[in-house]
């Protein structure tokens, strides 16, 4: 019995290619897996900011130590601030790429506080931001940052001045008391005054617009296109992709609530960073 040799029968090698079988195709489901991970696409974390402030004066002001604390947890956690524009390429050009965990600054109205606060933490951080203008209010209120102002923040290369509308009208209660076609024609001027102006005052062309207290629906985006704005910003609280609607990209609303652990939680982080194992590298 133990000095005979076994000759494999027919049985016995259908089970060993079988079991061949089994294995490369594990391996195949792993290696697809690990495939799939290296092929998930980022999703971008855009904030929208109003007025800053070293007193947290009203609802729509972040102080500047809370700024501070949301860009300390942005490095501390690995993520990388782009221009707005990038996020746009990346969402019209399949073959374009964004650095791992994306997050785009947008800051609407153009209140004063973006030329006296932001502006020197922005040199210094040298990260760049988008603004969206309604320009009715530039030179005229009180509030508001003047044309040089605006003019001198887009030579330091590292802001995109944008449509805000004109005059920062609420799209729901105009449609309520217009006729529709009085409420098309209201939209459209809203909408071109402000890309006009803006153009003329700072020698940028215009394409994209925040929707005024984020509203928007169907038609209102129809209105936009036809007037040739390719991106509209709104406040729905979510990350984008790039199944993202163009005209209807979401936003995070940043208030002064969202100090550093509060924030950290908005972008999905714990709020306490991991200890590092003993004898691991620093």
């Amino acid at each position: 019995m133990y000095g005979k040799t076994l000759v494999p029968t027919r049985s016995s090698a259908a089970l060993r290619f079988l079991i061949r079988a089994v294995l490369v195709g594990a391996c195949a489901v792993a290696w697809g897996a690990d495939d799939a991970v290296l092929r998930v696409e980022p999703r971008v974390t855009i904030l929208v900011y109003h007025r800053f402030s070293d007193t947290a004066d009203d609802s729509m002001t972040v102080r500047m130590s809370t700024f501070e604390s949301q860009l300390r947890v942005l490095r501390e956690r690995g993520y990388h601030i782009v221009p707005l524009r990038e996020v746009v390429d990346w969402l019209r050009d399949p073959e374009a790429t964004l650095p791992p965990k994306p997050v785009a600054i947008t800051v609407d109205d153009g209140h004063r506080s973006v030329y006296e606060k932001l502006l020197p933490v922005m040199l210094r951080e040298r990260f760049a931001v988008t603004l969206f203008i309604y320009p009715s209010a530039i030179s005229n209120a009180s509030y508001a940052m003047t044309w040089e102002q605006l003019r001198a923040l887009r030579q330091t290369g590292l802001v995109d001045i944008q449509s805000h509308t004109f005059w920062h009208p609420n799209f729901n209660v105009e449609r309520r008391h217009r006729s529709p076609a009085d409420f098309q024609q209201f939209v459209h001027t809203q909408l071109d005054k402000s890309r006009r102006r803006l153009e003329s005052q700072t020698g940028a062309p215009v394409d994209m617009l925040a929707w005024p207290f984020g509203i928007y629906d169907d038609e209102l985006i129809t209105l936009s296109a036809d007037e040739g704005y390719i991106v509209g910003l709104t406040l729905d609280a979510r990350k984008a992709d790039r199944h993202a609607r163009l005209l209807a990209l979401p936003r995070f609303l940043m208030t002064d609530a969202y100090g550093a652990n509060t924030f950290a939680r908005l972008l999905g982080e714990p709020t306490t960073q991991p200890v590092p194992a003993a004898g691991s590298a620093p």
